[in-house]
């Protein structure tokens, strides 16, 4: 699809600069530009790359003034950065609104669809599944029965929804990812063996939550594994079950959560974190990368290591973790010390 600087510029309320008509119909670097082509200058290190580039329209702030001549198109804006990012948005839009129902595919007929769904070839949609306005369900995503989905989301190809979860308005979930698995329940029999236990709850995933790929959230054992709205979620991450993650918080990639565990809003999870199971985890809490949490922590704390404890006391530890090799020796030193020196006054 083409657009026109004239008809960025109503989008971003910008004003043109050079061809009201030129067109583009791709986004580039402002290294890369090429014709046919959109980019943006806001990092004052690039301004050379303005005069060179090939690219037919740039974006720019309003209080840029050029040197030298400029070939390219300009739409001058009050933040570069800001409104290339809204026009990312708006790409992204245009090139996800797909509409209609590709073949092959199954829909039980107990199965409602809102207007302007976009179904793709081989997707499955079970029973009583109630799929809102605009969804968009790419090939091979299979929905079990009961399922809801709410207006505006994107279940991009390969996502497996199982029965009975809710998935709110305007949440996006990449391919591979799997929501209402069996959580990790299992009991011990008197010769060792262990039986599952039944999880017949479900997921609740709220509104504007986003999953990356090939993340597992389990089932609920009773009730209901939670996700807040706002919330996002990196790929390869496991929810187990019965957690509840609060709104707005970001969990980076292949996080383990174990089961029943309590996050609270606004908290930044680093990757490789794992958290043991039934523990509560206040408001806006940073937890560092590859950290590993065994204990409760309390509302604004950041902790790191493993078993995770307070950053402040982490890094106080951390001078003396580089020195131990050092610190041993000097021991040692004054061990042989000690016991010369007793063995001399026994003499």
């Amino acid at each position: 699809m083409k657009f026109t600087a004239e008809q960025i510029a109503e989008i971003l309320e910008g004003e043109v600069v050079g061809n009201l008509a030129a067109e583009v119909s791709k986004l580039s670097k402002i290294e890369e530009g090429e014709k046919g082509s959109l980019t943006f200058l806001s990092n004052p290190k690039y301004t050379s790359f303005l005069y060179e580039t090939n690219a037919s329209i740039a974006i720019v702030n309003k209080s840029f003034v050029p040197e030298k001549e400029v070939k390219t198109t300009l739409i001058k804006v009050e933040d570069a950065y800001k409104s290339f990012s809204k026009l990312l948005a708006f790409f992204n839009t245009v090139k996800n609104n797909k509409v209609g129902r590709e073949t092959p595919h199954f829909i039980s007929d107990s199965a409602t669809i809102g207007s302007e769904a976009y179904i793709g070839a081989f997707a499955y949609i079970g029973a009583n599944v109630n799929i809102g306005n605009n969804v968009k369900i790419y090939p091979n995503v299979f929905i079990g029965d009961n399922v809801t989905i709410g207006d505006h989301s994107l279940l991009f190809a390969g996502v497996k929804i199982y029965s009975d979860s809710i998935i709110g308005a305007h949440c996006k979930i990449h391919s591979g990812a799997i929501i209402g698995a069996d959580g990790f329940g299992f009991a011990p029999d008197a010769s060792g063996a262990y039986t599952a236990i039944p999880q017949i709850g479900n997921v609740i995933i709220e509104d504007h939550v986003d999953i990356g790929a090939c993340a597992t959230i389990d089932r609920a054992t009773l009730g209901a594994t939670i996700i807040r709205s706002g919330v996002k979620i990196d790929n390869q991450i496991q929810i187990a079950h019965n957690v509840e993650i609060g709104k707005n918080t970001v969990i980076a990639s292949q996080t383990g959560i174990a089961g029943s565990t309590k996050i609270g809003e606004n908290c930044m999870i680093g990757g490789q974190v794992g958290i043991s199971g039934h523990l509560s985890i206040g408001n806006h809490v940073k937890i560092l990368a590859q950290a590993g949490v065994t204990k409760n922590i309390k509302d604004n704390e950041i902790v790191n290591g493993t078993p995770a404890f307070r950053l402040k006391d982490y890094n106080k530890s951390a001078v003396y973790f580089k020195n131990l090799p050092d610190l041993a020796l000097k021991i040692n030193q004054l061990e042989k010390e000690f016991t010369t020196q007793k063995s001399i006054s026994n003499e």
